[in-house]
C-alpha cells in the first residue's frame, strides 16, 4: 500500500480569521494547542511572521524530546501560515533534510466565524516506502506518520476551537 504523504482536518471557531491567524501564527505559542509541541524559540528577527523567519520548536512525545528547525514559508495575515521543518535533533536541531510542512488555512464562514485548516505534508519524498514504514511504526508506536498526524490535527484543532469557545481573559478581553 502506497505512504500517505498529506492529511488535513478542518474545525470552525468563533472568531475572525485575522484573529484566528494571528494565534496560530505564533511559533512560541504553538504549544497551547499542540499534542506533542512546547513552543519555539525565534531565531534572528521577532515579532510578525513573515515568509524566511527560522524558529526552533521544541517538541516530546512521552518521555523522548527533540528539536525541529522551521523555515515561514507563507504568512498572509486571516489566510495562510505554513512552515517547512527542515532539520531535527534531540537538543539541536544537526540532521538537516525535508521533513514535513506544515500550513493552517483561515477561510471566513458565511454564518460568522472561521474555518480553519491544518495540513501535515510528508516531505521525506526521497525515503524507499519501505524505510518510512520502519521508521514510522518504531516511532510512533504502530502507526503511520499520516495516521499518527492525522490525530495530532485532531488534537490540535479541538483544543483551538476549545480556547477560541472559551471566554475572553482578563481586562480589554485578551485571547
Amino acid at each position: 500500500m502506497p505512504r500517505v504523504l498529506t492529511v488535513s482536518g478542518s474545525v470552525v471557531v468563533p472568531i475572525a480569521p485575522r484573529q484566528a491567524y494571528a494565534l496560530i501564527a505564533d511559533p512560541a505559542g504553538m504549544g497551547r494547542w499542540s499534542p506533542e509541541n512546547e513552543g519555539a524559540v525565534v531565531r534572528g528577527e521577532d515579532g510578525a511572521p513573515y515568509p524566511g523567519m527560522v524558529f526552533d520548536g521544541r517538541n516530546r512525545r512521552g518521555f523522548v524530546r527533540w528539536t525541529t528547525r522551521c523555515t515561514v514559508t507563507a504568512a498572509e495575515p486571516g489566510e495562510r501560515f505554513a512552515f517547512k521543518v527542515r532539520a531535527i535533533g534531540l537538543r539541536r536541531p544537526v540532521v538537516r533534510g525535508p521533513i514535513a510542512t506544515w500550513e493552517y488555512r483561515f477561510a471566513a464562514e458565511p454564518g460568522g466565524g472561521t474555518r480553519v485548516t491544518e495540513t501535515w505534508t510528508d516531505d521525506r519524498r526521497g525515503w524507499p516506502d519501505a524505510a518510512a514504514w520502519l521508521f514510522d511504526h518504531v516511532v510512533t508506536s504502530g502507526h503511520s506518520f499520516a495516521d499518527f498526524q492525522r490525530r495530532n490535527i485532531a488534537a490540535t484543532l479541538r483544543r483551538f476551537a476549545e480556547r477560541c469557545a472559551a471566554p475572553a481573559e482578563g481586562p480589554g478581553n485578551r485571547r
